[in-house]
């Protein structure tokens, strides 16, 4: 047996040992997500509420309190994050949005949000909201310019 083969049974052996490592530590970060989410639920307010503007923007210049901006990883603080910012009662609050229901927001439109902290789980239109259209690239508006040719 050659040393090639030597080699190869372990760069397989342990990549076989790196997927069951990752099976593993995935099922543990989905289980305390789902905790998470759920101790979200339970706080959780619907709250009428005017969107004034929204953004991904990085945590730091979001305008978040400095009590959230320093619970947050040292690489987090680099990512951006969907940002709203919303009248709710008399004050401008500036909240995250998730990720799933950033697009279905409507912006300076007054929707009835379910918020838990700081965080906006879930939009309702008070009045009709409609989803914006994404901006098309630059791509799929040649290929559109050169289908409605044909």
């Amino acid at each position: 047996m050659g040393i090639g083969w030597i080699i190869l049974i372990v760069v397989i052996g342990a990549l076989i040992a790196g997927l069951i490592f990752l099976y593993f530590w995935g099922k543990r970060a989905q289980k305390r997500r789902d905790e998470q989410m759920d101790q979200m639920e339970q706080v959780a307010q619907t709250v009428s509420m005017l969107i004034i503007d929204k953004k991904k923007m990085r945590v730091t210049k979001a305008g978040l309190p400095q009590m959230v901006i320093d619970q947050l990883p040292w690489y987090a603080k680099r990512s951006k994050v969907p940002v709203v910012k919303a009248k709710i009662g008399p004050k401008i609050w500036t909240l995250i949005a998730d990720v799933t229901i950033y697009d279905n927001i409507p912006v300076k439109k007054e929707v009835k949000a379910t918020v838990s902290g700081i965080y906006i789980t879930g939009v309702k239109g008070i009045r009709n909201i409609q989803k914006e259209e994404k901006k098309k690239g630059f791509f799929a508006r040649l290929r559109n310019k050169a289908a409605d040719k044909k």
